[in-house]
């Protein structure tokens, strides 16, 4: 009888071993980058109702109240303008706003692994300088949380013909594109190279613009976010240094929701992402240093959907995910909503 037991003691533990070990790799336990899955679930995984509402021409499809603060608002709300170079100047249009999936920010702690390209690793580097470190450790001494990131430009309504008016279509990208790796941006990675990129890091380092940062946090409570404050990330944090550190221990999809505000931060003082939200934007849209908090809203995408929302920058992750975090998943990926005003032609 004994041996019957140790015999079907050693047959469970060879079952559970082999069902666990092929799952741990995948998920991305040691040198393994993961796959995440992105091409094979646009069509379930995606908050397609996120596009709504829809503003066209005065009239609304949809739930009002998701529409950002400070979008377009012409008068009459029916007609709009654009000035062109040919006869006679310009030209008449409807208004037209919605919410658009335009990019992917991926998060991970191998340098050059892409989740979002199934798992592939752009470059193998064995530097542990470009490593990233979740902030886990048994002696607890240390407790800086690191990931990389990629910056894809994704329009999946355009990829998806779903919506082909180019004269909408802000910044022009119009397929997958790898725009940004921060393993070739040294300021990602050292805090003090990244305050020489943005200075005025300095104006906001102190205890009076931090208090500031209160108003902003009790907005995320409720789900929304102030752009006057753009150096505050909500409940999140702070949206300066753009680095990829950050020095306190929180919860996963937190510092990883902050990195990807950080990097929507970063792309806009550096002029490399555009402003679509407004009356100015109406007819095309244009670089603006400061990120307009309001225009953006992020989706978790991996490694657990988001599938039925999404959520504003700073918002509390009790409202939208603090339970999306999976043991051995520790890398994320997050659609970036965009609202685009246009003055459709």
């Amino acid at each position: 009888m004994r041996r019957q037991r140790h015999t079907r003691l050693i047959i469970v533990a060879l079952a559970v071993s082999l069902v666990f070990a092929p799952l741990s790799v995948w998920a991305g336990y040691g040198n393994v980058c993961p796959n995440g899955n992105v091409f094979t679930r646009l069509f379930t995984d995606v908050c397609w109702s996120c596009i709504f509402p829809v503003i066209i021409g005065g009239l609304t499809i949809g739930d009002i109240d998701k529409a950002p603060d400070g979008r377009a608002e012409p008068d009459p709300p029916f007609l709009c303008f654009c000035t062109t170079p040919r006869p006679p100047g310009f030209e008449f249009g409807v208004p037209l706003g919605f919410w658009e999936p335009s990019k992917l920010v991926e998060l991970t702690r191998l340098p050059f692994c892409s989740p979002t390209l199934g798992g592939l690793r752009l470059q193998i580097n064995k530097s542990r300088l470009l490593s990233g470190d979740t902030g886990v450790h048994a002696d607890e001494t240390n407790n800086k949380m690191f990931y990389n990131y990629h910056y894809f430009s994704f329009p999946l309504l355009i990829i998806l013909e779903l919506f082909t008016e180019m004269k909408c279509n802000a910044d022009g990208f119009v397929d997958l594109d790898l725009l940004y790796l921060s393993e070739l941006d040294p300021t990602w990675n050292d805090d003090e190279l990244a305050f020489y990129t943005a200075p005025e890091t300095v104006l906001f380092a102190n205890p009076f613009a931090q208090m500031a940062c209160l108003g902003d946090a009790a907005m995320g409570l409720a789900g929304k976010t102030l752009d006057s404050l753009f150096w505050c990330a909500g409940n999140w944090g702070s949206m300066y240094p753009f680095s990829g550190s950050i020095t306190h221990s929180a919860s996963r999809p937190l510092v990883s929701s902050l990195q990807s505000a950080r990097v929507l931060s970063a792309m806009h003082r550096r002029g490399l992402a555009w402003k679509t939200m407004g009356d100015d934007a109406l007819c095309k849209g244009y670089i603006f240093p400061m990120i307009p908090k309001n225009q953006y809203r992020l989706e978790n995408y991996f490694p657990v959907a988001e599938s039925d929302g999404n959520h504003a920058i700073g918002e509390t992750p009790f409202r939208w995910g603090e339970w999306r975090n999976m043991p051995g998943f520790e890398d994320y990926i997050y659609w970036v909503w965009r609202w685009d005003d246009c003055c459709l032609r």
